[in-house]
């Protein structure tokens, strides 16, 4: 089983668009968010930033021609370290625990070599114990972590 990891184009922007509502949904869970008057989550504030800001990237998941999630890299400039971060994860339920997921994680981190950070919700443990899980394996256990404004951080190079 593989997945395919593309740079979405933005003549794809509407699909990215369309696969966060299901995103929001499951993130309902979580934070505090609720549909609009149209029946909508509204729309993911930083979507026009991943075709128009250097250092964001989308990218579209597929799994045998259907599009089952996406990523959104971003690249944090601090003045302490620059540092990758997955700013958005997400994976179709149905496709959950077929480890896709861990392929599309592992495209990524190979796709930007330097520092990393991967933060999930404090409240979120099954995100908190796939990324540990992925990100273990990955650095070989050779990671950080911290906890910081409700949420749990890990931290590496590759």
């Amino acid at each position: 089983m593989s997945v395919v990891i593309q740079k979405m184009k933005i003549e794809e922007k509407h699909i990215l668009k369309n696969l966060m509502q299901y995103y929001f949904y499951d993130f309902s869970e979580y934070v505090r968010c609720d549909v609009n008057e149209s029946g909508q989550f509204d729309d993911y504030p930083y979507l026009e930033s991943y075709w128009s800001e250097e250092g964001r990237v989308p990218f579209c998941i597929q799994f045998e021609g259907k599009y089952i999630g996406f990523v959104l890299v971003r690249l944090v400039r601090s003045p302490d370290k620059d540092y990758y971060s997955i700013a958005e994860f997400f994976i179709m339920k149905k496709y959950r625990r077929s480890g896709l997921g861990r392929q599309a994680a592992i495209y990524t981190f190979d796709s930007f070599q330097g520092n990393w950070e991967v933060c999930q919700l404090e409240n979120n443990k099954s995100a908190q114990a796939f990324w540990i899980d992925v990100i273990g394996q990955y650095t070989k256990n050779s990671y950080t972590e911290r906890f910081e404004h409700g949420k749990r951080i890990q931290e590496f190079v590759n």
